[in-house]
């Protein structure tokens, strides 16, 4: 809960959530309606009234204000903090006018925050793109140790996080794979490398998170998944509206292969030509549901998604707020094994997450207490992660 005072999580609601809409007034220019709307709700932040939607014309609004009815008149503090959330970058949307008809309608309120996300990632991008065509070539006694480095890739490009890190900072994701596997708390790599290396013609699904570099770096995977036939056929789950600044709709997809396709460098645009092949052939397929940009848990997933995804081989679940859906944002004790909490999950399924909230599980005791003792903030400064694989 945010009212927890000193926790990540009243931080979040009274410091960083005023923060990131002004950055949303600051990165657009918006219409002076829009930014008073905006200003608005950053005064409402942290001890205003949470209230229903009024933007009527909205696809998720009569959801929207069911999930408000047990917190309307309560203040943002007081209802849990997923939900507070979740809620806030609704609230943006409803803000900056994005589902009603006119000038703004659809509009991303986090494109220039996004597209400078992969822009300061242009060397690594760069860099890996050459990697990744030699290794989608190699040796099938090679794929193995490959793809367990395009799993570690993938964990670490969510340190690219524009909520936590605006894109101006600065390029994060050059990171040394091999020296930050001592920050993989939980690690299931060879798990999953053994489960894949049994796939032929399989379907995985990826429950998406940001856009930017880590969207590169699950791109690289699913390549890899697709050219190696581990996988057949490939499914994104992506947002279906902005959120979490940087979360990926399908939108972003197409954007990241437009501009890779434009780069100078030969290697990039080989990556870039052949996902573009990967999607006009089906064999990568982009999905958009609203469940994903909800403020529910994941056990409480519509039934028509979970039998949906209960047809995959396998499911990667990325990012920390995913992870704490999974979770139900809840205190579990951190030593409650990870597989034990998502029983309910309708497939096979590995989470990569970069700790950045107040909750964990799948640690060991000794782990937590060194932890404690030699990194005060490991739970939220986004230096450690896990790899953590469910088989159902």
């Amino acid at each position: 809960m945010g009212s927890e005072i000193g926790s990540f999580a009243y931080n979040t609601v009274a410091n960083r959530l005023p923060d990131i809409a002004q950055r949303v007034i600051d990165d657009n220019k918006f219409p002076p309606f829009i930014v008073e709307n905006l200003q608005t709700l950053i005064q409402e932040l942290p001890y205003g009234q949470v209230r229903f939607l009024k933007d009527t014309e909205a696809p998720d609004i009569a959801a929207w204000n069911n999930y408000l009815e047990p917190y309307a008149g309560k203040n943002w503090l007081d209802i849990p903090w997923y939900f507070a959330e979740a809620y806030f970058y609704r609230r943006i949307l409803e803000a900056t006018n994005y589902f009603i008809p006119g000038d703004w309608q659809g509009f991303d309120p986090f494109e220039n925050q996004k597209r400078l996300g992969i822009l300061t990632s242009i060397k690594s991008i760069q860099a890996l793109s050459a990697i990744v065509n030699r290794w989608v070539c190699s040796a099938p006694e090679r794929h193995r140790y490959h793809l367990i480095t395009l799993l570690y890739t993938s964990l670490w490009g969510n340190r690219a996080d524009l909520s936590l890190w605006p894109a101006e900072s600065g390029d994060r994701s050059n990171i040394e794979i091999q020296r930050e596997k001592a920050y993989v708390l939980a690690d299931n790599t060879d798990a999953i490398a053994n489960q894949i290396s049994r796939f032929k013609d399989a379907r995985i699904d990826f429950i998406i998170d940001n856009a930017g570099f880590e969207l590169f770096g699950d791109l690289c995977l699913v390549d890899f998944l697709l050219a190696t036939n581990a996988a057949k056929k490939i499914y994104l789950q992506l947002k279906a509206h902005p959120t979490f600044v940087s979360d990926a709709m399908i939108k972003d997809i197409h954007q990241t292969i437009e501009f890779l396709a434009k780069d100078s460098d030969v290697q990039v645009q080989m990556l870039a030509s052949r996902w573009r092949w990967y999607i006009e052939s089906d064999r990568l397929r982009l999905c958009e549901n609203i469940f994903w940009t909800s403020p529910l848990a994941f056990w409480e997933m519509p039934d028509a998604l979970r039998q949906e995804l209960s047809k995959s081989n396998l499911i990667f679940i990325k990012g920390d707020a995913n992870y704490r859906r999974l979770l139900g944002d809840r205190h579990w004790p951190f030593t409650t094994r990870f597989e034990d909490i998502v029983t309910y999950f309708p497939a096979p399924m590995v989470a990569l997450r970069t700790l950045k909230a107040e909750l964990a599980s799948g640690l060991q005791l000794k782990q937590i207490e060194t932890l404690n003792r030699e990194d005060p903030q490991w739970l939220t400064n986004g230096r450690w992660g896990v790899i953590q694989f469910a088989n159902g």
